[in-house]
């Protein structure tokens, strides 16, 4: 969950910015200065506040996932989502084989839900253990979300340890509730408005 200062950097590329605007030619010196350590760059990545979402796919050994919180909406007409998901990973896999995706916005209830998406050491029977799905398009869908989307795969691009997936929005559920937000390498929550003084 520490690609997102690249997702917004890239995006503009991806929604049709000139390419030659986008970044100097290889050969150019920008192109070549190292640039800050990576531990910098994580920490830089860290303070960038984002819903925390479940992305499903499926493997061919099963329903497959993992927790993303590089996804944002990237055009209403098409309708497309953009989500950043790790280089290596069976759910990339998955989404490039079968081009079909699912997205998941958690509710804030649902931490222990998104910790066990998140952690390497969990196996992809064991995230989906005891979750109640349902199939949508062939996709494994997580009921409870917040809201959920199922997309059919547009693009894949890799940039760095990341690739950028873009998804064409095939449906949709939306429900009530507040978002699991993930800032500072933590958990957290909307918090309610302070109302003014009286007088």
């Amino acid at each position: 969950m520490s690609a997102r200062l690249r997702l917004v950097a890239d995006r503009a590329a991806v929604a049709g910015a000139p390419p030659q605007a986008a970044e100097p030619p290889h050969g150019e010196p920008l192109h070549e200065e190292p640039g800050p350590g990576a531990a910098r760059c994580l920490g830089l990545y860290a303070k960038l506040a984002a819903g925390v979402t479940v992305v499903t796919a499926r493997g061919a050994d099963g329903p497959l996932g993992m927790t993303v919180s590089a996804v944002t909406s990237l055009s209403a007409r098409p309708p497309l989502l953009l989500a950043c998901l790790r280089d290596g990973s069976r759910t990339l896999a998955a989404v490039r084989a079968r081009r079909v995706f699912a997205v998941h916005l958690l509710r804030e209830e649902q931490r222990e839900l998104a910790g066990r998406f998140a952690s390497p050491a969990t196996t992809a029977a064991e995230r989906f253990a005891g979750t109640d799905t349902r199939q949508v398009l062939g996709v494994p869908v997580l009921a409870g979300a917040l809201a959920w989307s199922v997309c059919l795969t547009e693009d894949v691009r890799r940039y760095g340890d990341h690739h950028l997936v873009v998804g064409r929005v095939a449906a949709v559920h939306v429900g009530g509730g507040r978002p699991l937000l993930w800032h500072d390498r933590r958990f957290g929550a909307l918090t309610e408005p302070v109302p003014d003084a009286a007088g």
